[in-house]
């Protein structure tokens, strides 16, 4: 059984946790820099890619379109005596529980990244074309298993909104952080501003470009792009997946707090 004190404990770990992240890294501001020479210098059909993009995460928030994961895979996880348990119960399991398929999810996620990663950067920047909605259809994905695993069903429109919510932190820059996680404090109880916010999705595609500044660097030379490929999606999903990961697990401890002050 859970006690109050583990679970504060846990939740202090995670507030420290977002406190680091308002801390904005000094090569993050200086990989932005070349951003709008080497945007110049992009094919056309790679902006055409984005714009394609923004249109799919519009479609996302409304319906989960092509990115809604297999739930079941995740469930099985938690199955116990060859029992699979419904998403409704996952949410009672204990935390070290939900931490370990939360775990093994990140991992498998990542180490996909990485072969994704390097299989793109053969072709050098025309590849990135194809690399862009393959790495966000995995970040959205690994988000969304992320929240089966404490509980959360990503078929609901107010978890995929969520969702976007934990993509915009990643990339978010510290003033942008600051914002995103006081709109995520609000968002249990519902407040309608946090909903009236949607349009971040479009930040989000444009702040993943940005990110891409570096990358797009390095892929002009075609078969160099291999190990610059691996390297960036693998950091890229890791800090997206811990992001998620954060974020739905104070969400999580916050509602069995609750819990625990409600049955006193």
């Amino acid at each position: 059984m859970e006690t109050k004190a583990f679970l504060i404990e846990e939740l202090k770990k995670i507030e420290k946790w977002e406190l680091e992240q308002k801390d904005l890294w000094f090569w993050e501001r200086l990989g932005r820099l070349p951003f709008k020479i080497l945007d110049k210098l992009t094919p056309a059909f790679i902006h055409k890619k984005v714009g394609q993009l923004l249109d799919e995460i519009g479609g996302y928030i409304q319906t989960g379109g092509q990115y809604l994961v297999q739930e079941q895979k995740i469930l099985c996880k938690f199955a116990e005596n060859d029992i699979t348990p419904p998403l409704e119960q996952i949410k009672h399991f204990p935390l070290k529980t939900m931490d370990r398929v939360c775990d093994e999810i990140i991992q498998s996620r990542v180490t996909f990244a990485r072969y994704q990663g390097a299989t793109t950067g053969v072709g050098g920047i025309f590849t990135l074309a194809i690399d862009i909605p393959a790495l966000l259809g995995l970040a959205l994905k690994t988000l969304q298993e992320v929240a089966i695993a404490y509980g959360y069903n990503p078929k609901e429109k107010r978890e995929r909104i969520f969702i976007i919510k934990c993509l915009q932190f990643s990339f978010a820059d510290i003033v942008g952080k600051k914002a995103i996680l006081e709109q995520l404090t609000a968002f249990n109880d519902e407040h309608q501003q946090v909903f009236s916010q949607l349009q971040g999705w479009r930040e989000v595609m444009m702040t993943l470009r940005d990110q891409y500044s570096w990358k797009k660097l390095f892929q002009l030379i075609p078969i160099v792009g291999i190990i610059f490929g691996a390297m960036f999606n693998k950091s890229m999903i890791e800090n997206i997946a811990e992001a998620g990961k954060m974020l739905y697990r104070k969400r999580r401890i916050l509602e069995k707090l609750s819990e625990m002050k409600n049955s006193v």
